[in-house]
């Protein structure tokens, strides 16, 4: 999917997604088997969950994705960003989209 992984635990992981390039269009919506805590160091995006919620993401600004929340992502300029996953998204198929 594009992302680096940088360290992984028994409960937690963490990972980079880097110089993400813009898109058109949002990604598919989709619900994970992990929470996401994410952090932006460059760049900015939209974050969408199913409640209409809209969350602009900017250099600095840091996110919340509860475990099976609906959501999805549009990439408005190069970003970079790094998350943390509990339990570690790499681990038995997890980062496998659940789409909605």
């Amino acid at each position: 999917m594009g992302q680096k992984y940088l360290a992984s635990g028994k409960s937690l992981s963490m990972r980079m997604w880097e110089e993400e390039k813009p898109t058109q269009e949002e990604k598919p919506i989709s619900a994970r088997d992990y929470e996401t805590c994410g952090y932006v160091i460059s760049g900015k995006a939209e974050l969408h969950f199913d409640n209409d919620q809209k969350v602009l993401l900017s250099a600095g600004d840091s996110w919340i994705v509860p475990k099976g929340a609906k959501h999805t992502y549009k990439i408005l300029e190069n970003f970079t960003a790094v998350e943390a996953t509990h339990p570690p998204a790499e681990v038995k198929n997890r980062d496998a989209s659940v789409a909605q």
